[in-house]
C-alpha cells in the first residue's frame, strides 16, 4: 500500500510538472524556493539532488524564466538562486490542487475524529522516519 500510494503522489506531480513544460525534479526544486531564494548548495541539501544534479535543474528552471542567478552579498563565493514569477505557476496550478483539496476532503469526510488523528499521527511519524531514512542513504547515519 504504501508504495502504490507514493506512486501516486509522484505521478500527480508529475503530471502537474509536464503541465508546466518542467520535469517533475524541477517541478520539486521549485517547491523547494518557494521558501525564497538561497544557494544552489542549499537547493541540493533541502531536495536531495547532488550539487551537479542541482546545477542542470537550475538552468533548466533559469531557462524557462522561473528563477535567476544572483551574487551573495553574504559569500562572493557562491550565488543565490532566486525564484521569479511564483504567483504565474501558483495561478495555473491553483485549479489541479483545489480539485485535489475537495476530493481528499471528501476522503476525510468518511473517517471520524479519532480515526482522522490516528491518520495524522501515523503520517507524522512516517515523516519522521523517511527523514531519517534519507539521511541514512545520504550520509551513512
Amino acid at each position: 500500500m504504501e508504495r502504490e500510494f507514493s506512486t501516486a503522489v509522484i505521478a500527480f506531480h508529475e503530471g502537474i510538472a509536464a503541465g508546466l513544460g518542467l520535469s517533475a525534479a524541477e517541478w520539486k526544486c521549485l517547491g523547494v524556493l518557494e521558501a525564497g531564494a538561497m544557494t544552489a548548495g542549499r537547493l541540493a541539501e533541502l531536495s536531495g539532488f547532488t550539487s551537479g544534479g542541482i546545477t542542470a535543474i537550475v538552468d533548466r528552471l533559469e531557462g524557462a524564466k522561473l528563477v535567476r542567478r544572483e551574487p551573495n552579498r553574504n559569500d562572493r563565493r557562491s550565488v543565490l538562486i532566486v525564484p521569479m514569477r511564483l504567483d504565474s505557476v501558483r495561478k495555473k496550478v491553483a485549479p489541479v490542487f483545489d480539485s485535489l483539496r475537495k476530493a481528499m476532503t471528501d476522503v476525510a469526510d468518511t473517517f471520524t475524529p479519532s480515526q482522522l488523528a490516528a491518520i495524522e499521527s501515523y503520517f507524522a511519524q512516517a515523516i519522521k522516519v523517511l527523514h531519517a531514512e534519507t539521511a541514512k542513504l545520504r550520509y551513512g547515519r
